[in-house]
């Protein structure tokens, strides 16, 4: 396990560093971003982590979302809190030691949410798509699609990306932006069946708040991430998706129980039972397996754990000491 920066001197550090969004592009690839999720949840699966699920805050004009955990193994506990008002967002993660209690950093946090949501789809693809899977269909065409991309291209050899997005200029801008970027033949597509048709894996990253496919396009031995939707009215999928899917994980089930519009009606109406489904943790460490046939179909559906953000929080941290980046802001 790796040694946390929290863990040494912690008597000694009288100040907590401010870091702002640059530092973070600057310190945070994805290769580190999945080593770090991917530790977490295997630390959550073993139960030596704690997660909250999100809790959400209504006012007038947005709401305020606040999810936090504990990694004690890494010395390190936290909250990641964000702010969804007329139309802007602004995210925060603050970072505590679990040794003293103090505050030791305050990130902002957008675009570390965005590779952390994209590494918890690799380390789900690393664990459940089949080995040779070479095909990828994505629907979406937004920031969170670039790096849903990159972390399954860091976990599997990608041969082929074919995405769909409603704008047909935004997705062909997508696909330029993103075969320069991962190497590989990256083209738009017209429609979902073409999409789902022959793709290894399958991504879902958007903002729709109904299914965007037909599930009887599913094929078997396919992979699918489903990614996009947190809130219980919102779904990505439909009910023959969820019928057909031979094994579902999750992130956490308590968390899915409150926010996945993708699994909640489905259950409801009898297509599945929560004893079904188990979390990407378990699957992890090695209690559960992701996948025993070719042929099934895989489902791991997101909603995102404030330890994955800690997880990266904490690396951020690590690398900006190392670096001497961020401001110093005095405790009292």
């Amino acid at each position: 396990m790796a040694e946390s920066p929290f863990l040494k001197g912690a008597e000694e550090k009288t100040v907590a560093l401010l870091l702002r969004e640059a530092d973070v592009e600057r310190l945070l690839d994805m290769g580190t971003a999945l080593e770090a999720v991917e530790e977490a949840l295997r630390q959550h699966g073993q139960g030596q982590a704690s997660n909250q699920p999100r809790r959400r805050i209504f006012v007038p004009n947005g709401v305020l979302h606040v999810m936090a955990g504990g990694m004690p193994g890494w010395g390190v506990m936290g909250l990641k809190a964000y702010a969804a008002v007329k139309g802007k967002v602004r995210f925060v993660v603050l970072l505590f030691s679990t040794e003293t209690g103090e505050l030791r950093a305050l990130i902002e946090a957008d675009r570390l949410g965005q590779i952390r949501t994209g590494a918890a789809s690799g380390i789900a693809t690393k664990y459940m798509a089949r080995p040779e899977a070479s095909v990828v269909g994505i629907f979406g065409t937004g920031r969170q699609a670039q790096t849903q991309l990159q972390a399954v291209c860091a976990v599997r050899t990608i041969r082929e990306v074919r995405a769909y997005g409603r704008d047909p200029e935004r997705r062909r801008q997508f696909c330029k932006k993103m075969e320069a970027l991962l190497r590989c033949p990256v083209r738009p597509v017209d429609s979902p069946s073409q999409v789902v048709a022959g793709a290894d894996i399958v991504i879902t990253i958007t903002s729709a708040a109904s299914p965007v496919f037909d599930g009887h396009l599913v094929e078997p031995g396919q992979h699918l991430n489903v990614a996009g939707s947190n809130m219980v009215h919102k779904r990505e999928v439909d009910d023959e998706t969820i019928r057909r899917a031979d094994r579902i994980v999750v992130d956490q089930l308590e968390d899915a129980k409150i926010e996945s519009g993708d699994l909640v009606g489905p259950v409801e109406r009898g297509i599945t039972t929560w004893d079904k489904m188990h979390e990407l943790g378990e699957v992890v460490c090695g209690k559960l397996p992701g996948r025993e046939r070719q042929d099934e179909i895989t489902l791991f559906k997101s909603n995102g754990l404030a330890i994955e953000d800690v997880a990266a929080a904490s690396k951020v941290l690590e690398r900006a000491r190392a670096e001497g980046l961020g401001i110093e802001v005095p405790l009292f």
